[in-house]
């Protein structure tokens, strides 16, 4: 049995999603691919969560993660929008359960935490550390794609 591993990582959101995936062995780490799946806003709401249901259906098809790690949710001032984040969440979480990989979660403080060592850290923080632990040129120019990497790095602190 290989002891490479495929870790997808997800920041979850209806107009944008992040995901990273490493390849994990034994003494390296390296990301393999990273971007992000997008809908546009001027197609009906249910229709923007069956799409990303499709393109994460794609993209666990295209590489078979071994585990899946998810940003949890946290309340900002926009409850509407939360609320939709909620639901995306719910097709991502259902898709991944339909493929049947492991799931966890962890909140945006235990990421920045992770990475940084501060719970506190700032978005620039943690594209620098995801750009010097994965030994990447430059980050990720998209915030969604570099905080998907933070999500799947943070899984590969722990043990699973």
């Amino acid at each position: 049995m290989s002891q490479t591993r495929i870790i997808l990582g997800i920041d979850p959101g209806f107009g944008r999603l992040g995901f990273g995936y490493l390849e994990v062995a034994p003494g390296q780490t390296k990301a393999i691919d990273y971007g992000i799946i997008s809908t546009s806003s001027e197609t009906a709401f249910e229709q923007r969560l069956h799409q990303i249901g499709q393109d994460l259906d794609t993209l666990i098809n295209q590489r078979r993660p071994h585990i899946i790690g998810i940003e949890k949710l946290y309340f900002a001032k926009n409850t509407k929008t939360a609320m939709r984040v909620a639901e995306a969440r719910g097709v991502i979480l259902f898709t991944c359960a339909k493929h049947n990989i492991p799931v966890v979660e962890f909140t945006p403080a235990q990421i920045k935490k992770s990475l940084t060592g501060d719970g506190t850290a700032d978005k620039k923080a943690i594209q620098w550390m995801v750009k010097e632990i994965l030994n990447l040129k430059a980050a990720p120019r998209i915030d969604d794609a570099a905080d998907a990497l933070a999500v799947a790095l943070t899984v590969s602190s722990i043990k699973w």
